[in-house]
């Protein structure tokens, strides 16, 4: 039986992988041989998966190697691995090696012996450059304050979970959505573990911030009403705004200050409501957007290559 199965997202990690390797064949010796590693490679355009395709079969662990068509994110990467995996208790580690690798031993071990269903990995200090640490806390703190107030400060980039916890976020089939997200979204016993963040040695985050931007966009429309409700009080104080500029043009047309009658009233009309409008379809032009998106019903990931090895 397979007790601990550890997901690993794959995607412009070539320099990292012998060290990540190793990391690995670690827990297996402390884990006895009761565990699995699923290694999922995210399109990634590097050498990734012809070096792990060679590399594994030489390992003393368990493991699967899948390769996505393309890349789909590394939230649709780790649900493949979650979906393929087959142990009791489940955790995700990062390939960049930037989260400790005995996290994951932390975290199994708060599953076996604490009565909780799933373990939240939680950035105590960060080790990145300045120029990271800054946007990453501004990102992290909009987060909070928008979408999800219970997620940690720091945010969060691996957890560990048992099979019961596993199962019902699979069922969250959800496009555009976020993975974090719905980890706080289904409750359950929830415990943080606190840890420091390692300086990145290989290669560059993919963590761009379009990709911060995007991934706020699906958060703020998957998990909050937020922009509908600052829609109508914009358009509320939109009104009143327009009663008392009404007040105002009425007024200076009577004692004669405006020269040419209702040309500043119709301009100014036409422009605040005209922004007006294309905000508010914009807003809801988003959340039909994803509501066509799931209506789709297309899988949320496609394997192309898939190698299993049993260890040596």
């Amino acid at each position: 039986m397979i007790l601990l199965t550890v997901v690993i997202p794959v995607y412009r990690n070539e320099g990292s992988i012998p060290e990540l390797l190793d990391a690995v064949e670690s827990f297996d010796r402390k884990l006895g041989g009761d565990f699995e590693a699923v290694f999922v490679v995210d399109g990634s355009p590097d050498r990734c998966y012809e070096i792990l395709r060679d590399s594994l079969p030489k390992r003393t662990f368990k493991s699967t190697l899948a390769l996505l068509s393309r890349n789909f994110g590394s939230f649709a990467a780790i649900r493949c691995g979650l979906e393929i995996g087959n142990g009791e208790r489940f955790a995700v580690m990062a390939a960049d090696l930037q989260e400790p690798p005995e996290l994951i031993i932390r975290m199994d071990e708060e599953l076996r012996s604490e009565d909780v269903d799933v373990v939240v990995g939680v950035r105590e200090l960060r080790m990145d450059p300045l120029a990271a640490r800054l946007p990453a806390r501004i990102f992290w703190g909009l987060y909070r304050r928008f979408v999800v107030p219970e997620i940690p400060p720091g945010g969060v980039d691996i957890f560990a979970c048992n099979r019961a916890f596993r199962d019902q976020l699979l069922q969250l089939e959800e496009r555009h959505s976020s993975l974090i997200a719905q980890i706080f979204w289904l409750g359950y016993r929830r415990k943080l573990l606190t840890y420091e963040r390692l300086e990145r040695k290989h290669g560059k985050s993919a963590w761009t911030l379009r990709k911060k931007l995007n991934y706020m966009m699906d958060s703020v429309f998957s998990f909050t009403d937020l922009p509908i409700r600052l829609l109508i009080r914009t358009g509320a104080a939109g009104m009143m705004a327009s009663v008392l500029f009404g007040l105002v043009v009425a007024l200076s047309r009577a004692m004669g200050i405006i020269a040419v009658p209702g040309y500043s009233a119709t301009i100014l009309a036409i422009v605040f409501f005209g922004a007006l409008n294309l905000f508010g379809l914009g807003v809801v032009g988003s959340y039909a957007w994803r509501t066509y998106e799931n209506t789709k019903a297309r899988p949320l990931h496609v394997v192309l290559r898939m190698h299993r090895n049993g260890g040596t």
